[in-house]
């Protein structure tokens, strides 16, 4: 290998800290140097991960990218809406970029950045980190020896969890779609992504139909306050009290309240009376949908579904090829203790394989996490960025299929991705 790969990062909250924790373990690849975001506790337990003495600090984007260039890859951990400006800037600035998705909140901007990209000669990843599991490397790896033949169908779906939603797309970041990403590309742009690179061509149409039905002042039970901490007639029995932070769903604070490892009961009480994460679910201001459907047509005939439910957990896939049938994910999982199952239709024979999620110690993200960075120096050492497996310019694919699909939920009309690219240039 050659030289050590410098790791600057804008917006140190819990993805770029995951993410230099990861390469501060991986020394003889990569040096964490400088990280950017308003609030000092994240800068200083960002500090601590990167293993560096020398690690510098800066309050934000601008006064990162006013100074020379500090580090070969700048990680873009902002939220949603702000990934647009220091990316393009960061770019200009001669950094290659490892970027949280979803790549920016509308398709306009998406189609903008991987353009400047390319015309720049930036290597830009997107964080796709399914692409890097153990589980869906294996899944194309199969698709690819040709033991399914060629694909037909392939339907997936994805359970957010209840409790999930209801802390990310009820009460937090993205709840309120005007102000983040839609849904479908919010949560499931990981999903559309896999879909597209599983399937390997070019996707022509999608539709879809959704709606947000059960997160709504409708279905708030009589009585219930605008806030658990005030105390409700249903809070014992509820599944999304708030006041579970305090007990089984702890573990969700460290994502939004910097001091949740330290803070007592009162403390969070305290913080649940004033902040987003303290209110009813059946009262808040949320717009994401709780469902959506997508389906798709691929060149050469395949077609496609997905199903976004905020009311399972974890994801499952059904690939009918030619010749066999390739099943795995969650639900195979807990029925038959493999991961993926491959039926043969001539034989009938059936072989099951299993898979390791835990990479180097964390497995994040069924140990996608891990599997990125892991494969991060190797990425940007290849002389073609849009060969990178989740470069900007082959993820843009699955941010049209992404967000042609709002539009298709919306509008109540089946895309078609030329139109809505050509449309959006």
């Amino acid at each position: 290998m050659g030289k050590r790969l410098k790791l600057a990062g804008i917006g140190c909250g819990g993805r770029t800290r995951t993410y230099m924790m990861l390469a501060a373990r991986m020394p003889q690849y990569y040096e964490v140097v400088a990280g950017a975001d308003p609030n000092e506790e994240r800068l200083r337990q960002t500090k601590d991960i990167s293993c560096n003495p020398n690690f510098r600090c800066f309050k934000d984007d601008r006064e990162i990218l006013s100074q020379p260039k500090l580090a070969d890859v700048m990680i873009i951990g902002t939220q949603d809406s702000h990934h647009f400006e220091p990316c393009i800037k960061a770019m200009e600035k001669g950094y290659d970029i490892l970027l949280e998705k979803p790549i920016a909140t509308n398709i306009s901007d998406v189609i903008a950045l991987e353009r400047m990209a390319v015309k720049l000669g930036r290597k830009v990843l997107v964080c796709h980190v399914l692409r890097y599991t153990p589980f869906y490397t294996k899944v194309k790896e199969i698709i690819d020896s040709g033991a399914l033949g060629e694909i037909a169908t392939l339907n997936a779906s994805e359970g957010v969890d209840p409790w999930h939603q209801t802390h990310s797309y009820v009460r937090g970041h993205w709840a309120v779609t005007a102000n983040a990403t839609p849904m479908i590309v919010a949560k499931s742009c990981h999903d559309m992504d896999i879909i597209s690179w599983l399937i390997g061509r070019k996707c022509e149409t999608v539709s879809s139909f959704g709606s947000l039905t059960y997160f709504t002042s409708a279905n708030a039970p009589k009585g219930a306050p605008t806030r658990c901490v005030k105390g409700c007639p249903v809070g014992q029995s509820c599944h999304y009290n708030a006041m579970h932070y305090l007990g089984r769903h702890r573990r969700w604070l460290q994502y939004v309240f910097d001091h949740s490892k330290t803070a007592s009961d009162d403390e969070i009480i305290d913080w649940l009376a004033k902040s987003p994460w303290g209110r009813c679910v059946y009262r808040c201001d949320n717009t994401a949908v709780d469902r959506q459907v997508v389906s798709m047509d691929f060149d050469g005939n395949a077609n496609s579904t997905f199903t976004m439910t905020a009311f399972s957990q974890g994801r499952n896939i059904e690939i009918c090829g030619t010749k066999a049938v390739l099943r795995g994910g969650e639900f195979t999982k807990h029925n038959l203790g493999c991961d993926i199952v491959v039926s043969d239709h001539a034989t009938g024979d059936t072989t099951k394989y299993s898979v390791n999620a835990d990479v180097g110690g964390y497995a994040g993200h069924a140990g996608g996490d891990p599997g990125l960075v892991m494969n991060l120096y190797e990425e940007m050492s290849k002389n073609d960025p849009a060969q990178m497996r989740s470069s900007i310019t082959q993820s843009l694919q699955s941010h049209l299929m992404g967000y042609a699909a709002e539009e298709s939920r919306l509008s109540g009309k089946t895309i078609d991705l030329n139109d809505f690219l050509l449309k959006n240039s």
